[in-house]
This record gives structure tokens, sequence and C-alpha cells, in this order.
């Protein structure tokens, strides 16, 4: 293996164990993760050189996400890629591309990051999303397939999904919005009332796609079809140029795992904004080792403590996302 090979597999490790311990220096780590990144990665390191250097994580370089769609960022040599995520590709858009040489942090984060959040992952998740087999580019189809393994997707299956609930025991359903719309209207007139325990975990919204339903609507149809109040629907936020996720509880804020940071951000000065103020979403998630750590998103939220309100897209941003993917497969 080359220097670079053998530097990530070293830094990998690293992180993993920082990650599997769940506490740490953020500080320490976040900066060696920039500097690593500014030497392993030629495009980065391009773009870095450009802006003042560091003094803390939050004043570390973040790409636009955009910049996913226009080359390929890695911190490890190329022909060490084993997989490729890619964003949907709206017209007009392209596809962005997330490349890997190894899933061992995305499986570590949306593992530990889905129990960071409070969500049992002892078997009884289920999956509304497409399987990894079925979608191989997409990494929440990818992320699912941890989760809810054997299985146990019943993406576009709604009869045979709502028979597997009639019968169960507490279970923990994840899906899209869109997913979870689709099902609910199947179902009819019909309602299933899940067993005490039982959560859902919705993700990715619409995006532009034909169908938009406000967020308090959909959580009523969670209690309306399924016998779950708000408190029992989480929301799941990610992407495909991230590697880990941020988890909100009924209309609560958003949170990261202990190896993740968000920003919200003044999106001319790229500074923070204070407190109930809006913003931009920057996020720093050390599990993304491969490419880069610190990302500019499109997303628009308001600072709450150290997490956020999601608002949604910058209405400037083209339409896409797995909703959207989600959409075209149903359809």
């Amino acid at each position: 293996m080359s220097d670079l090979s053998n530097s990530y597999a070293e830094f990998e490790s690293e992180v993993s164990r920082w990650m599997a311990a769940g506490a740490g220096d953020f500080e320490e780590m976040a900066m060696r993760v920039f500097e690593f990144q500014r030497s392993a990665c030629v495009e980065y390191g391009r773009f870095c050189a450009e802006k003042p250097a560091p003094s803390d994580w939050r004043e570390i370089p973040a790409v636009p996400v955009d910049i996913f769609r226009r080359m390929a960022l890695r911190s490890f040599p190329a022909e060490r890629t084993i997989r490729t995520f890619r964003t949907s590709g709206t017209t007009g858009e392209g596809f962005g591309e997330h490349h890997f040489c190894s899933l061992s942090l995305y499986e570590q984060a949306a593992k530990f990051g889905w129990a960071n959040a409070g969500l049992p992952a002892d078997g009884n998740v289920v999956s509304l999303i497409a399987s990894a087999a079925d979608c191989p580019h997409s990494s929440l189809s990818q992320m699912a397939s941890w989760l809810a393994p054997g299985g146990r997707s019943f993406f576009g299956e709604w009869e045979q999904l709502a028979e597997r609930l009639e019968s169960a025991d507490d279970v923990v359903l994840f899906g899209t919005a869109l997913a979870f719309l689709d099902f609910f209207e199947s179902l009819g007139a019909r309602g299933l009332f899940l067993p005490s325990g039982s959560l859902a975990v919705e993700t990715g919204g619409y995006k532009g796609t034909r169908r938009e339903m406000p967020k308090e609507d959909l959580y009523r149809l969670f209690e309306t079809k399924l016998g779950l109040a708000a408190e029992s629907v989480w929301n799941e936020y990610g992407m495909t140029e991230l590697t880990s996720q941020f988890y909100s509880r009924g209309f609560g804020a958003h949170c990261g795992p202990p190896w993740c940071r968000a920003l919200v951000v003044d999106p001319v000065s790229g500074r923070e904004v204070g407190e109930g103020e809006t913003g931009v979403l920057q996020i720093f998630d050390a599990a993304n080792l491969g490419s880069v750590s610190a990302i500019r998103t499109r997303d628009l939220g308001i600072r709450r403590g150290a997490g956020f309100e999601l608002i949604g897209r910058d209405p400037a941003a083209l339409p896409r996302g797995c909703s959207r993917s989600a959409e075209e497969m149903l359809s």
C-alpha cells in the first residue's frame, strides 16, 4: 500500500476507537482530521490554501456540498475505492458522488448514531426503504440494510407490511416521509394501532416531488394510522455527502453523535448565528474521513443550543434527495 493508504488505515482505526468510546477531545480530533484531509485530498488542499488557517474546529474550511457533483473528493488513493454512493441526480443538477475505500466507519456511524439518539436496535427495526441490493448506489439503502437486515425491508409492499404490523410486537419503522405517506394512503380508512413501545423514524422530506405535506400533518397521520403520538416519531437528517446522521424527536431540535458538530452560519460571513437565529447548516463529521469532514449544506436551520431546528432546503436549491428517488420508483 502507498503511504497515503497506510495513513488512512491508521487514522480510520483511531477515529473508530474514538466513536466507540463516544467521548473524547473533539477539538483535538477535528483539527487532526482537518490536517490529514488537507494533505491527503489534493482538491481540498487547494481549497484550504485560499482560506485563513483555522484556530479551532469552527473555523475549519467547509466545502459547499455542490462540490461533490463537480469533482471526486478522496482522502485515499482512487484505486482503493470499493463503493460510491450517489445523490438522486435531479434534472439539471447531476449526480453528487461520495467515494469510500471502507464502509467500516459508515456502518459504525449508522449503528452508534442510532443508539446515541436513544433508538432501539435489537432486531425489531422494519424498513420502508428500498434494499441495498436494489439500490446499490443509495447510502440510505445501505444504512437501512444494516439496521433492518434479514428481509425486513417492505419498500412498496404495503399490504405485506400491514400484515406484518398486525401481528407484530413493538417495532421501529424506518422510512422516507414519502414512503410513509404512500403507505398511509394504501391503508385507506384502516388504522393499525402498534403495540406500546413502537416507534417510527422518518427521513428525506419531499424535495420537489409531486406531494408536499407539513410536518404537523404528517405526524397527525402517524397518530391516526399507527397510534403513534408525535413523541414516538423521530426525524433522521442525513445526506449522501455525509457519513453520520442527526436525529430529532417529535418537534424537538436535531442533535448529532459525539463525533459530529453542526453549526448554523450566516451564508455571507460564514460566522455562527446567535441562538434562535436562522442560517445555513454547516456540518463537521469525523466519520467522513475518506472525503472531507467539513461541509456547507444547502439546508436552512435555526440554532437551538448545540443542535438545530431544521427548516428545509434553501429555496434557491434545486429539488433533490432520497424522497425524489423513492417517488420515481413508486410511480
